[in-house]
């Protein structure tokens, strides 16, 4: 592997360095984008259950709220209708959609520099081909003869590189878009959970 990258030259350490990053970042968002941890399986039955009881004193709200991103959508409605008994459907979905912003905003995080990577990874590999074609004309001398051994550096530069970017961005891209879809299904879902939620708690606290 050594070998490799001696051979590549230069233009593979930043392919190496993102190929790095792609890899801890598609770690960290296989990790925390468990639909355990976005979705616990008996948080909304419980948040429900809070409502329907009258027990959702400030609290309780607050320990729903740090449980995981569907408890911050939960208790942003959940604490609207506590503080305005009142309030209409419409300004509690206000808040819950405030709410869910901040948790979409959140799940997608370093989404971004994911797709980045797929997308410079292939740019880092041509420039690692161009470079090597350089080097493939240096090695032409003044008088016409070539120079073996820099003629096979630059095609080893060329090939190498082309090859890497791409082993580098076909992953990244592939994660990115696992993500994406990943994420979006869980906007999707959470904006189910909370106009049930509402629906459900808001007739309790006008009854």
């Amino acid at each position: 592997m050594f070998a490799i990258i001696q051979a590549a030259g230069w233009p593979i350490w930043p392919l190496l360095l993102a190929s790095v990053i792609a890899l801890a970042l598609i770690v960290e968002r296989f990790v925390s984008l468990q639909r355990k941890k976005i979705l616990p399986a008996r948080l909304y039955e419980e948040a429900l259950q809070v409502a329907h009881q009258r027990r959702a004193t400030p609290e309780v709200v607050n320990t729903l709220e740090q449980n995981s991103p569907l408890g911050r959508v939960l208790a942003a409605g959940l604490r609207h209708v506590v503080l305005h008994p009142h309030t209409t459907r419409d300004a509690a979905k206000e808040a819950v959609e405030e709410a869910g912003r901040r948790v979409a905003h959140q799940l997608e995080r370093y989404l971004n520099a994911l797709g980045t990577i797929a997308a410079v990874a292939p740019l880092l590999g041509l420039l690692g081909t161009v470079i090597g074609m350089i080097e493939i004309f240096g090695s032409q001398s003044a008088g016409g003869s070539t120079n073996p051994q820099q003629l096979a550096h630059g095609i080893s530069i060329a090939l190498y590189n082309t090859a890497f970017g791409l082993i580098v961005a076909i992953p990244a891209l592939i994660a990115w878009r696992h993500f994406r879809r990943t994420v979006d299904d869980y906007v999707a879902e959470l904006e189910h959970r909370a106009t049930m939620y509402l629906d459900a708690i808001l007739p309790v606290r006008h009854g």
